[in-house]
Formats: C-alpha cells, sequence, structure tokens
C-alpha cells in the first residue's frame, strides 16, 4: 500500500531565456491549464529576450548530418548529382537486415538521444559513462559498450545494425574499462532514470479482448489509465518535473523520469517509490489483490477519482469482465457479505446473459432491497472501491524500477516483434494515442521514398529549407515531441549549474 515519502520542496530552475528551436507546431500548446501534465511549467518557457546565449543557437541546424536529406542540396553542382538513397523493396520486412540500417542512417534521432542522456550540449561522463547494451541480428547480446559522443554511438550502431538496444545506467568510469580496475567494488552504477514498466499480459486475468502479446483498442485503455495514475503520483506527490513515456512498440509503455533528483537515487529510494505506488499484489491464482488501509490514502482516492469513469466504460461495458458464470463468482468472492451474495447469485443465475454493468448494478439494489439484514453497509462501500482498484489501478512491473542497474530498451528502437517503432507518448492527449497506429520501420522508410518520387522538382529547383527525412514520415510528431522534452530538461539542467555557481562559498 503507498506509504509516506518526504518530498523534496526543492525544484529544478528553468532557465526562462533559452528557447527550442524549431519546436513542434501550435498544436502542442495546452489548451488550458488543467492540460499541463508535461511538465511543472509550460512546454516551451517564453522569457525575455535579451538572454546572453539561447539554447537554439547550440543546436546548429545549419550542420545537421544526423538525418541525412535525400533532396537535393542547393550547394551541390549540378553536373554531379548525389548518389540515390538505398531502396528498399515493397516486399521487405522489418527484420531485414538493409531496412533496420537504413533506418539508424536516415531516421533515428541519435542527437537528440545524446542530448537526453547527457543532460548537456557538451559531452560528459553522463553520457561517456553510460552503458549500452545491443542484440545484434544474430541475437547475441553484448553489454558495457559506451561511447564518447552520439557520433560515435550512431557510427557503432550503424556498423553493429542491432535488432534493438538497451541504456542503462553511468557508471564510476566507462564501462568499457571495467576490466583494467584493480578493484571490481570500484566500478558501480552513479546514477539512472527512475524507471517504469507496464505491460498488458500482467492484466490478462481481467481482460477479456486479447491476451498475452495481443492487443486492440479495447485493452489499450488499461495502459491509459495507468498512465494517468503514475504520472499525476510522480508530478504531484513527489514533485518530479521531467518525465517521458514511451511506447514499448507492442503492448506496453515504459515512463523515464530524468529529473536529477530521480537520477541520483539509491536503489532504497527506488524501492520505496516502487511500493508506494504498488497495490495490486498476488498472481492469477491469488486471493483479494487489494489490501488497503482506511482511510484511503490521498493518491488511493485522488486514483479512484480518476479512474471510476473508466470502471464504467472502459471495464463494465467494453471488457464484461463478469459475463461467464465462473467470473461473476469471482466478483462474489471479492464481496463481504455472504447472504447478498446467495441473493445476487441466484439472480443472476436466473439471467444467463446479464451484463458486467447490470450485475455490478444489481449489487447496490439488493443492498438497498434489504436482501442481507446485517449487512454493513461500510464494508460493502469499501469491497466496491477496491474492486474498482483491481479491476483498473495500474500494474506495474516493479522489480524494473528498483534497481539502478536495471536495463530498458531505448525510445526509437523498433520492436523486433511487431516493426513499430518506440516513440513517446504525449501525455496531454493520452487517450488519443493509437498503438496500432504506429508506424512501422518498412512503412517509414515507404513514405520517404513516396515523398521523393512527388516532391522531386521541388528538391531540384532547392527549396526554402532542405528537410530531414524523419520530418517526410509520420514519425516527425514523435520526434518533436522528443525534441520538445529534451529542450525542457536542458534549461532545466542550465539552471541547476547555475544556481551551484552562484552558491559556490569559496571566495578568494
Amino acid at each position: 500500500m503507498p506509504h509516506s515519502i518526504p518530498q523534496s520542496n526543492s525544484k529544478d530552475s528553468v532557465d526562462q531565456d533559452s528557447t527550442l528551436p524549431d519546436a513542434p507546431p501550435a498544436s502542442l500548446e495546452r489548451p488550458n491549464a488543467e492540460d499541463d501534465s508535461l511538465s511543472g511549467s509550460n512546454v516551451v518557457a517564453q522569457g525575455p529576450s535579451n538572454a546572453n546565449v539561447k539554447l537554439e543557437d547550440l543546436f546548429d541546424e545549419d550542420d545537421d548530418e544526423e538525418f541525412p536529406s535525400s533532396g537535393v542540396s542547393k550547394d551541390a553542382p549540378s553536373s554531379s548529382p548525389p548518389p540515390s538513397p538505398p531502396m528498399i523493396a515493397p516486399s521487405a520486412k522489418y527484420s531485414d537486415p538493409g531496412v533496420m540500417r537504413t533506418f539508424y542512417q536516415r531516421l533515428f534521432p541519435f542527437r537528440y538521444l545524446f542530448q537526453w542522456l547527457n543532460h548537456s550540449m557538451k559531452p560528459s561522463n553522463d553520457f561517456s559513462h553510460r552503458e549500452f547494451a545491443l542484440t545484434l541480428q544474430n541475437d547475441a547480446y553484448v553489454r558495457y559498450q559506451s561511447f564518447p559522443t552520439s557520433d560515435l554511438l550512431r557510427k557503432d550502431i550503424i556498423d553493429r545494425n542491432p535488432s534493438r538496444f538497451e541504456i542503462g545506467p553511468v557508471y564510476t568510469t566507462n564501462p568499457r574499462d571495467r576490466k583494467t580496475l584493480r578493484k571490481s567494488s570500484a566500478f558501480r552504477p552513479l546514477a539512472k532514470e527512475l524507471v517504469f514498466d507496464i505491460d498488458l499480459t500482467d492484466y490478462d486475468e481481467i481482460r477479456t479482448c486479447c491476451d498475452k502479446a495481443n492487443i486492440c483498442h479495447k485493452c489499450w485503455s488499461f495502459i491509459t489509465m495507468a498512465i494517468k495514475v503514475v504520472d499525476v503520483a510522480l508530478r504531484d506527490d513527489f514533485g518530479f518535473q521531467h518525465i517521458m513515456w514511451v511506447y514499448s512498440g507492442r503492448r506496453g509503455a515504459h515512463a523515464w523520469i530524468s529529473d536529477k533528483r530521480a537520477r541520483n537515487m539509491d536503489d532504497q529510494r527506488r524501492r520505496s517509490i516502487a511500493g508506494y505506488l504498488e497495490v495490486i499484489k498476488g498472481g492469477a491464482q491469488s486471493g483479494k489483490k487489494v489490501n488497503v488501509k482506511r482511510p484511503l490514502h490521498p493518491h488511493l482516492a485522488r486514483s479512484l477519482d480518476i479512474l471510476k469513469e473508466h470502471f464504467q466504460n472502459d471495464v463494465l461495458v467494453q471488457q464484461n469482465p463478469w459475463a461467464k458464470p465462473e467470473k461473476a463468482e469471482r466478483l462474489l468472492q471479492l464481496l463481504p457479505d455472504r447472504t447478498l451474495n446467495d441473493a445476487l447469485r441466484k439472480k443472476w443465475e436466473a439471467a444467463p446473459g446479464r451484463s458486467s454493468a447490470s450485475k455490478w448494478a444489481d449489487i447496490d439494489a439488493l443492498a438497498k432491497a434489504g436482501a442481507s439484514k446485517n449487512l454493513d453497509g461500510k464494508a460493502l462501500l469499501e469491497a466496491k472501491q477496491d474492486i474498482v482498484l483491481e479491476y483498473t489501478y495500474p500494474r506495474l512491473d516493479v522489480e524494473v524500477s528498483k534497481k539502478q542497474i536495471h536495463l530498458l530498451k531505448s525510445p526509437f528502437v523498433v520492436h523486433p516483434g511487431t516493426g513499430r517503432v518506440c516513440v513517446p507518448i504525449d501525455t496531454r492527449r493520452v487517450e488519443d494515442f493509437d498503438p496500432l497506429g504506429v508506424p512501422t520501420v518498412t512503412e517509414l522508410i515507404h513514405e520517404i521514398d513516396a515523398w521523393g518520387s512527388h516532391h522531386q522538382d521541388a528538391d531540384s529547383e532547392g527549396g526554402s529549407k532542405k528537410l530531414q527525412d524523419y520530418e517526410k514520415t509520420r514519425l516527425r510528431p514523435y520526434v518533436d515531441l522528443f525534441r520538445t522534452l529534451v529542450g525542457v530538461l536542458l534549461r532545466a539542467e542550465q539552471g541547476v549549474k547555475r544556481e551551484r555557481d552562484d552558491d559556490d562559498p569559496m571566495e578568494f
């Protein structure tokens, strides 16, 4: 059950003078204050125009070779046409090595990944001492890889062409040099983002539409509920601001918390936060899975308020979890009064096709009708609250969150089972996110080719701005969102560093 953890009152300062270049279009602005859930302040901070150095000046848009364009450079001699981009056959599969290499060369946002993990524009140990683990095309798993710069990471990924790669902690030294240390204890993790993992397979006992690796829009609503509950708890209860949710590529979502305070947490504090958020306990064959104290902790009371509408629509109507007699029996086991249970069972046996929404309404109807003379109304209310939590509250894989050394799949890699890209989720429009509409790697590459065939004349004439390849595809809004989140984080880190410099006690 949730328990109190002291919340730090100090918040990272945000550099209001720095602006992010080429931020996403105005549609990313919040329509109202209630939608302000992406960070502690507005996504793109507006400040006075007399800043000494703006963040946009550091992005160097005119010299970006990370996303090579397939268009013709207006500076190229007309007699020397650029080499044609690699063509992918229409029948190519996302598992083809050529497809993956083209994706890494033309679409993967290595520069923004570097800035996100490095927390600065200049290379630092936050990146060079960071572990990367690669799954190669032959399924070999290579750990303890590290790279001084984003260019070297990009080069190695393109050369090795892994099917995916994962991100680990920042260590005391370069992970590649760990075997050269005299004492193995000198090699230890220093920092890592606090992460959370939610997987729909943990909902198999309550979802009726799909199971195992399969998903649909109906059961994806469980992930939507989880993101809403966990995100507000991390922001309101712990004061974290830099939270990014990422689609896992198939049936789940990952949360990355990049606040400096979160990155520097030891394992004990990570376990405490994971325990605070863990409510559902026990496997599929266990009994009552929600056992919380009364009065309800404020986090649980708030969660119930968020989840009650989802319970009515997404659970009772869409999932219809108690349609079968054995499932309805599970519901009765969670109610506190045997006499009431007998009356409900008799009513439902007389109407085999009764829906779960009707069965849920029957509980209050028979209770008010006096089906049980000794019914404890308070106990019944608490039991119903626990049932709502059991069928809607996030089912976290808490082991992922407890240790710094746990590796997690990088954003923007391709899921090897579906071919879909692991894209960020906009929490301001979380209910609009469609996991089945996320583009696959082959679709993206074909979109680049299609764009080129339709805009060949514009490219040859040298347009006002040479588009990067990701901008020609459906990946663009996800990279733009990532870039915005990275910009907010960099401004906050700049503010922290300035505060540290201002407070330096060493004076001569």
